[in-house]
C-alpha cells in the first residue's frame, strides 16, 4: 500500500471491524454507509471517506457486503494472520493480557511469558509457562515470536526494548510508563493506562462546567 493513511484513519479501523464482525453474526448480508453511521455513531461521509482509502470496498446504491468488507479490514490490520506474542513481566497486568482469550479469536496468540523473579520460574499462565529473561533471546528465534508485550516497570523497560530489537522483535505493545524509542523497523504501541483515566475525568470535568453552566 503505497499511499500513506493517517492515523486517524488506522484508529477507527479496529471499531469498523468489530462492528462488521457483531454484524456478520447476526447474519445481515449488506449495509450502506447510512446505516453503518447510525450503528458506529460516526458520519456516513466519514465512512466514505475512510475506506476511500483503501479503494473504496462498496458500489454506488448497493452498500457494502459485510463479510467482504470484514474480510478485506482484517487484512489491512494484518490479522488475517496469526501473531506470536511473547509477555515479560507477569504481574496482575501481565497475568490478566495473557489470560485473555479474545485475543486468541483475533490471531494474537501468547506462546511464551518471562520475568526476572526465580520465584515465578515454572508457573502456568493457561498453557504458558513462565521462563527467565535470560531466555528471551532464543525463544524469539525458535518460536517465530513478532510481538513483544512489556509489563514491567519504566527503569527496565528500555534496555529490554533494545534486547528485544536486537534480537529480531517486530513490534512491542508497551504497558511500560514510558515513551519507547527504538529503530523505524521496530514497531512501537505505547500504552498508558493512567492516560486513559484522566481522558476520562477531564470528560467529567468538561460535561459538568458545562451543565452547571445552565
Amino acid at each position: 500500500m503505497s499511499k500513506e493513511i493517517s492515523q486517524a484513519v488506522i484508529s477507527r479501523l479496529p471499531r469498523y471491524f468489530r462492528y462488521l464482525g457483531e454484524l456478520r453474526d447476526r447474519g445481515v448480508e449488506r449495509i450502506s454507509s447510512q446505516e453503518l453511521s447510525e450503528i458506529m455513531k460516526v458520519t456516513a461521509s466519514q465512512i466514505r471517506q475512510d475506506f476511500n482509502n483503501f479503494g473504496g470496498f462498496g458500489q454506488q446504491g448497493y452498500g457494502y457486503n459485510v463479510e467482504y468488507l470484514y474480510d478485506e479490514i482484517s487484512k489491512i490490520l494484518g490479522i488475517d494472520k496469526k501473531h506470536q506474542l511473547i509477555i515479560i513481566g507477569t504481574g496482575n497486568l501481565g497475568m490478566a493480557l495473557a489470560r485473555y482469550t479474545n485475543f486468541s479469536t483475533r490471531g494474537f496468540v501468547f506462546k511464551g511469558a518471562f520475568d526476572s523473579n526465580p520465584e515465578l520460574y515454572g508457573r502456568k499462565i493457561g498453557e504458558v509457562t513462565i521462563r527467565p529473561v535470560e531466555e528471551i533471546e532464543e525463544f524469539v528465534k525458535n518460536n517465530n515470536i513478532d510481538i513483544a508485550v512489556l509489563t514491567i516497570p519504566k527503569d527496565q523497560a528500555t534496555l529490554m526494548a533494545e534486547r528485544l530489537a536486537k534480537c529480531g522483535i517486530k513490534a512491542i505493545w508497551n504497558f511500560a510508563h514510558v515513551d519507547l524509542e527504538v529503530p523505524e523497523n521496530v514497531q512501537v504501541e505505547n500504552v498508558h493506562l493512567s492516560d486513559s483515566l484522566m481522558k476520562l475525568s477531564y470528560n467529567i470535568n468538561r460535561y459538568e462546567h458545562m451543565h452547571n453552566k445552565k
